[in-house]
């Protein structure tokens, strides 16, 4: 029997209550994979792992919220007896013993990581447009080459035809990179709190060569379009003048405490019988 579970009394048995099972996250995670998937076969497959992936998400968030399903399982209401041939050591309890600390002491809020995230976003996309008058092509060149891996015929497409405007490409491009930009910078408002001494330089430097180096190895997997005529060099740069506005914005937002001596549970915001207070109570 699990401790500090709610259980139910019957006549004949004790009933533990526990999450109901879902295929939901399968679900979920089947239309993610297809949607990679179909970067590289057919948009079919990418519309496909969408919608299976909007409703896996829709499923399993209504199994949870706005409260968790459970199944009550019958147990053994009958405990084993446990039984040592150790002898039992003597614990010296020591007065005003410090308390271990959980570190970071303190840490950001979410609301860091989503501002230094879109403070990134626009420096990215100026740096972007830059390029593309810089190099002649025009500013809808970067745009259209961000998302040409959802678009088959951008293999064949020439530089002119893929500097054009493009309303499909544009609406494409705008979510993928803010939400690409907010979960970066939700990872620097983790990370950050770990390097207090040099921020700037783990956001501005360290972490722009890491990310470029990964996408350097899978780019032509993910876009092979991009792969072929990315520059490199504004790439980069590009990544770093991400990485400077968004450690800049994430560095200067105030800290907040972490919740020392509390249970994991408790700090976590897991609902926890036994350690939180069950919600017919609240």
């Amino acid at each position: 029997m699990i401790p500090n579970s709610p259980t139910t009394t019957t006549n004949d048995s004790v009933t533990l209550e526990l999450p109901a099972p879902t295929a939901w996250p399968i679900v979920l995670a089947f239309g993610i994979t297809l949607i990679i998937a179909g970067l590289v076969t057919s948009e079919s497959v990418s519309v496909l792992g969408a919608v299976l992936a909007i409703a896996g998400a829709v499923g399993w968030f209504r199994n949870i919220l706005p409260h968790e399903a459970h199944e009550s399982v019958p147990v053994t209401p009958e405990q084993p007896a446990i039984a040592t041939t150790r002898r039992d050591v003597a614990r010296l309890e020591i007065e005003n013993q410090p308390t271990r600390a959980w570190l970071p002491l303190e840490i950001y809020p979410v609301s860091a990581g989503v501002k230094g995230g879109l403070a990134g976003s626009v420096i990215m996309a100026v740096l972007a447009m830059v390029y593309g008058l810089i190099s002649g092509n025009g500013i809808w060149y970067p745009v259209n080459l961000l998302v040409a891996g959802f678009f088959p015929g951008a293999v064949h497409a020439t530089t002119a035809q893929i500097a054009e405007f493009r309303m499909s490409a544009l609406l494409l491009a705008i979510p993928i990179h803010l939400i690409t930009s907010l979960l970066v910078g939700l990872l620097y408002g983790v990370m950050l709190p770990m390097f207090p001494r040099r921020p700037i330089f783990l956001g501005g430097l360290v972490a722009p060569i890491m990310w470029s180096g990964l996408l350097y190895t899978t780019l032509d997997i993910v876009n092979p379009v991009m792969n072929q005529r990315i520059d490199w060099l504004w790439f980069v740069l590009s990544q770093v003048g991400f990485g400077v506005a968004a450690g800049l914005v994430v560095s200067r937002q105030q800290r907040i405490r972490t919740y020392q001596g509390l249970p994991f549970a408790v700090r976590a915001g897991i609902e926890a019988p036994g350690v939180m207070r069950e919600k017919d109570q609240e």
